[in-house]
């Protein structure tokens, strides 16, 4: 079985991305406010910051900064805990009839896959390249044309701030400009 080392190094951002066990569901976007709760929740039992997400309904990313780096692996585990318990009874059970045996021994619940992929931010501008990423992946994946038309991202927030013009990868609007 492979040994994976995390890099833990204080004070950086880190780029997540977590997905769930049957990708052919829709369970993050369908049960949003469930996600929501399990953020929250995750919240109040460890402190960091979220600085750019988005929700997609089979995955998501995020890039967050723990007050203690060492950490993020526990925020991740709580997101999932969380999310799954707030999912309905009869969801998860039915959930729990599609995984393997060994993740049933495992006590695993089925919605998520085992893993998440992480990434420590080395500088500003991987930080804005992976924040770019995050707010493009849903034109990306063909769900809007238009990153401000996603509803799960932090998005709008970067507007708000001045980070991105609202119009900002707007490909069919800056087309007409030519």
């Amino acid at each position: 079985m492979p040994n994976y080392t995390r890099v833990f190094v204080e004070n950086s951002y880190v780029f997540i991305t977590v997905t769930i066990n049957n990708r052919s569901r829709n369970l993050l976007t369908d049960y949003i406010d469930e996600f929501r709760l399990a953020l929250k929740a995750t919240k109040r039992k460890v402190r960091f910051e979220i600085y750019a997400m988005a929700v997609m309904p089979e995955h998501f990313h995020m890039i967050i900064k723990p007050d203690l780096i060492d950490e993020f692996p526990k925020i991740i585990s709580l997101i999932k805990i969380h999310f799954s318990k707030y999912l309905p009874e009869k969801l998860r059970l039915e959930l729990s009839q599609e995984i393997s045996s060994s993740k049933i021994n495992k006590r695993e619940s089925g919605v998520w896959q085992r893993r998440f992929y992480e990434h420590t931010i080395r500088d500003m501008k991987e930080l804005n390249h992976l924040t770019d990423y995050i707010h493009f992946n849903p034109v990306k994946h063909g769900h809007v044309e238009k990153p401000c038309d996603w509803p799960y991202s932090s998005f709008l927030k970067f507007v708000t701030a001045g980070f991105y013009a609202k119009d900002w990868c707007d490909f069919v609007q800056q087309s007409e400009y030519h």
